[in-house]
Formats: C-alpha cells, structure tokens, sequence
C-alpha cells in the first residue's frame, strides 16, 4: 500500500466509528487502534515536551509491518459454554452482501446447509468484493448481519449448528 492509500483508510476507519482494525494482505500487516479519551489526556498529562511548546496527543496508533501470511478467509469461534453453535466472522472489514447482487438469492438463509468451502457472503472493501466461505459443515442457524450493513474485522457474521 502506498502511504496515500494509508491515509485515506485511516481516515475512513476515523470517521466510520471503529475503535480497532486489523488488516492483512500478503504485502502488509496494518493495525489501527484509536485510544481512549482518558488515555490521550494520561499522555498529554505525563509528556514532557522538548522542542514543541504545546501537548501532543497522538490520537490513533498504527504499526505496520511486511506479512508472509496471507489472510485467513474466515475465523471460527470455538463453541460457547451456552450452545453448540460455531460463529462464522469476517475476516476484514467492510461490507456484509448477502447475495452476489440486489437482485439474487442470498448465499444462505435460516436452515440451510453449508459444506466447508461454500460460499456464505460476500464482503467489499475498498472497492473489491470477497467471497467468504465457511470453514464449517452445518446448519445456518440464525444471521448476525443486516444485508448492505458495515462489518468489523472478527464480527460475528453467522451462527451454525455443526451437528
């Protein structure tokens, strides 16, 4: 990514309202994590500035660094201590699509079975669309998602019954 491209996804992130991103490609790792209110006052509180004569706050903290790893096309949850359901959660941050556009069938629906690969969603970011697939066998037990709603990264997108 470019360093212009980086700016205008941190100020996307800034003004959509997440508190933390992570993102991974094969050529970079960002993490994006706005602080606290308390904490930026804790900082401008406690930094004793040299050369700047006002308090600096830094208002979001960003690391990036080469990834060899590609990213995972979905997370699973282990089962909770309540149920037997699996969580499927996106892998990325976006936009959760139903169905491949307004005018198709959603991928899955409440009861249906889905196999370890198929495809459950699609979600956009930054102008490109990714098929996300289940890594679970089961049962489409209830939709987290509201169609054409923004996700976060490791948001909770569907529950399914692997038995």
């Amino acid at each position: 990514m470019k360093a212009k491209e980086i700016k205008e996804l941190i100020n996307f992130i800034a003004n959509s309202g997440l508190d933390e991103v992570n993102i991974e490609t094969d050529e970079i790792k960002l993490h994006v994590k706005k602080q606290s209110e308390a904490v930026a006052k804790l900082v401008e509180q406690t930094h004793q500035p040299q050369v700047i004569q006002q308090p600096v706050s830094i208002p979001q903290q960003i690391t990036t660094s080469p990834s060899t790893e590609s990213a995972a096309p979905v997370k699973e949850d282990n089962t909770s201590t309540e149920t037997n359901y699996i969580t499927i959660k996106s892998p990325m941050i976006g936009t959760f699509y139903r169905s491949s556009s307004p005018e198709s069938d959603a991928f899955v629906n409440v009861g249906d079975n889905v196999s370890n690969g198929s495809v459950v969603c699609i979600i956009e970011a930054m102008k490109l669309f990714n098929e996300i697939e289940s890594e679970v066998s089961g049962k489409i037990v209830k939709v987290l998602v509201e169609n054409a709603s923004p996700v976060e990264y490791d948001q909770p997108l569907f529950l399914v019954d692997p038995s």
